[in-house]
């Protein structure tokens, strides 16, 4: 791969938004692309916390397996999304895995120590790294909330709103969320099963609260989605 064709990706995360070509050639230095296809783990639990990721195609789903083989997908990630990051919060070792949901996706990876390097030569990028982690853990601890004290019904509506919020276009007044879920993949993030989150989807439809096709969701109004 090409250094110019890196730089592109690497230009496009909002991670490195304002730092200068001779600063990105240094990232360009640090890092390495690779592949990997649909089911293919980039890391397992148990694994030394040694690299950061970045996303530019396709899906990664981070999450882990119970005793009893059951998987609880902690997040989806979409292309401009990192992971890996809570080696910078001393994580020793994986605590959850790391899959490739689709065929062909592509991901830059970053030793630890050089991101850390970077950061202390780069006092903006280590601000927007420390509110990444905090971000990444707010939800975390929302989402342990909506398990203890919400319905599914209610962390079906939430998982709704939080894509909206984070990722939604707006069409007037109405916000388009594309996405590439299955019912599945929403009842994994949100605790609940595949045919509550058809039915809920399909009231919430009824209801002309929102409009979903395959790949995406219409919200027509985020104020009355509650």
């Amino acid at each position: 791969m090409t250094i110019q064709t890196k730089l592109w990706y690497l230009e496009n995360f909002n991670l490195f938004d304002g730092m200068s070509m001779k600063e990105m050639k240094e990232v360009d230095k640090m890092t390495k692309m690779k592949t990997a296809d649909k089911d293919q783990y980039v890391y397992f639990p148990e694994d030394p916390s040694t690299n950061i990721y970045f996303l530019k195609e396709g899906r990664i789903k981070i999450g882990s397996f119970s005793d009893s083989g059951k998987e609880n997908i902690k997040a989806i990630l979409s292309p401009g999304e990192i992971f890996g990051e809570l080696a910078l919060a001393e994580e020793r070792v994986r605590s959850e895995h790391a899959i490739a949901m689709d065929d062909k996706i592509l991901i830059c990876s970053m030793n630890m120590s050089d991101m850390e390097q970077m950061m202390q030569m780069n006092p903006k990028l280590s601000l927007k790294v420390t509110k990444l982690i905090g971000f990444r853990l707010r939800k975390m601890e929302r989402r342990l909330d909506g398990l203890i004290f919400k319905d599914a019904r209610t962390r079906i509506i939430d998982f709704i709103r939080d894509m909206a919020e984070e990722s939604g276009k707006e069409v007037g007044d109405e916000i388009m969320v594309k996405h590439f879920l299955t019912h599945q993949d929403i009842a994994n993030l949100t605790a609940s099963s595949r045919q509550t989150v058809t039915t809920v989807l399909n009231e919430l439809k009824e209801d002309n609260l929102i409009y979903f096709e395959r790949k995406k969701i219409l919200i027509r109004d985020l104020d009355k989605l509650k």
